[in-house]
């Protein structure tokens, strides 16, 4: 790749990077918050140093055109003092390939230039429905100390994660007749049931995992419809076991805006 292409893919990338972290929340469709710093410091350091290929490359350009220049001149005065078919035969031998070489890379560019356009939307139900629902067993001291008592509320606002590992691992059952509410988006199942979903990251939307938890008693609003769902724990299988999978029996389905951070 030329170096000015390269210069300007740096430059093109630090830019997108700090337009996505410093317009709003729209970084969050990417990476967590506590990233954000490092998301802006990326994006500075690849700003400037594509900056300065830039203007080493327009320095280096330059220099190339003066000593051409100063070669033409050299060149020509040869030429007035050689004999005519001298001057007829370098002319011959004269021809240079100043090819710029494939114009295909400035492609690169392309994606880059995209982000500034349309900025991708955060991952949703195409990404969860292609994830299993297996629910990692807690650490063998939290099973054995058992899951401590859930705290008060009516409805008690749990997160998919919390509520999905209690409802497979917590042979005590704290979730039996409490009135929960989760938040998440609508993913269809079979046979014409449906899932209140979050994805889960760790870092960025690259390695996120999908929390689902089973809705009976409710039709299912559209998929990747954002709600909260009320209800109770529905028994789905033996609890302390993988053969127990994460349910609710919903009182009611409630539409909403889609959450600044769409994440758990």
């Amino acid at each position: 790749m030329k170096r000015d292409v390269q210069s300007i893919v740096l430059v093109l990338i630090g830019a997108a990077l700090l337009r996505i972290s410093l317009d709003g929340a729209l970084y969050l469709r990417y990476v967590k918050e506590g990233l954000r710093p490092a998301l802006i410091a990326a994006g500075v350091i690849l700003l400037v140093l594509g900056m300065a290929g830039v203007v080493r490359d327009g320095i280096l350009r330059k220099h190339e055109r003066d000593e051409q220049h100063a070669h033409a001149v050299a060149h020509a005065g040869a030429h007035a003092d050689a004999p005519e078919d001298a001057h007829s035969e370098d002319h011959a031998h004269d021809g240079h390939d100043h090819s710029k070489g494939p114009r295909v890379a400035w492609l690169l560019c392309l994606p880059v230039i995209a982000l500034f356009l349309i900025a991708p939307p955060a991952l949703g139900s195409y990404t969860a429905e292609r994830s299993d629902n297996m629910v990692a067993k807690p650490a063998a001291k939290t099973v054995d100390a058992g899951f401590p008592a859930l705290p008060p509320g009516d409805p008690l606002d749990m997160t998919l994660g919390d509520f999905g590992v209690r409802a497979v691992w917590d042979t005590a059952e704290t979730l039996k007749d409490r009135n929960v509410r989760l938040t998440g988006f609508v993913i269809p199942g079979k046979d014409g049931s449906w899932y209140v979903t979050r994805l889960v990251i760790s870092c960025c939307a690259a390695d996120a995992v999908a929390r689902k938890v089973e809705v009976r008693g409710v039709p299912a609003p559209p998929t990747d419809t954002w709600v909260t769902v009320t209800g109770t724990w529905f028994k789905n299988g033996e609890t302390g076991s993988e053969t127990a999978t994460p349910a609710l029996t919903a009182t009611s389905v409630d539409r909403i805006t889609p959450p600044k951070e769409p994440y758990e």
